[in-house]
């Protein structure tokens, strides 16, 4: 039978220790689905309100798109498998964590998805590093380097951090403002912006994030 959830996520306080939230548990409800339930995909689509919907089953809506599958050696054997973090940027990726009370989880995931850990990575728009800093947001958490890795990471969790705390802990807002920056989050009343590159983003490291962290 498909799976679907619709839920506005709210980050694990910094205060508890960053505890499983309602939609990451059901994100990774959806992603290790035991073989022939048509779970190894996942899909989603924002609703004209700024919902996120989740599915396995896009038949279910024609707004769903793709937005996370497993290869097929990981999706015969039933379950996504974690993709760890190089071992040269776990310490990073910890100390970032201690320093901003983020979930190195949820650290990895973003990097992950913004640079495939690729600490020398550039984007056509400037954004430079592991958490992809646009130059205006290192200068303004100090990243004086974007491409070495400890002080990117850490930049990148503190912006996240902030972003956080402006969105009263709410994750999918937060990770909508990390991309697209917080005044298109603002400009559309604390709704996920319109923009196709954002909401493909969310959902991509909130199912990356389940993944790692109920992995670990």
């Amino acid at each position: 039978m498909p799976t679907s959830t619709r839920s506005t996520t709210k980050a694990p306080s910094h205060a508890n220790g960053l505890a499983r939230n309602t939609l990451a548990i059901a994100l990774a409800a959806l992603l290790c689905a035991p073989p022939g339930a048509s779970a190894d995909t996942l899909y989603s689509f924002v609703d004209e309100h700024g919902v996120m919907h989740f599915s396995d089953s896009p038949a279910s809506d024609p707004r769903y798109r793709r937005i996370a599958g497993a290869p097929q050696a990981a999706a015969s054997a039933g379950k996504p498998q974690p993709r760890p973090a190089p071992t040269a940027l776990r310490p990073h990726i910890e100390h970032a964590a201690r320093q901003t009370g983020l979930d190195p989880a949820l650290i990895q995931a973003v990097a992950q998805v913004e640079s495939a850990f690729n600490p020398n990575a550039q984007s056509p728009k400037g954004a430079l590093g592991l958490m992809q800093l646009m130059p205006a947001t290192a200068e303004r958490y100090g990243v004086t380097n974007p491409l070495d890795p400890a002080t990117n990471l850490l930049g990148g969790a503190r912006y996240l951090s902030d972003l956080l705390r402006l969105f009263n802990d709410d994750l999918e807002l937060a990770l909508a403002a990390y991309n697209a920056g917080e005044n298109a989050v603002m400009k559309y009343d604390k709704q996920i912006p319109p923009y196709r590159e954002t909401r493909a983003y969310v959902p991509r490291v909130l199912a990356r994030y389940a993944v790692e962290r109920d992995g670990r």
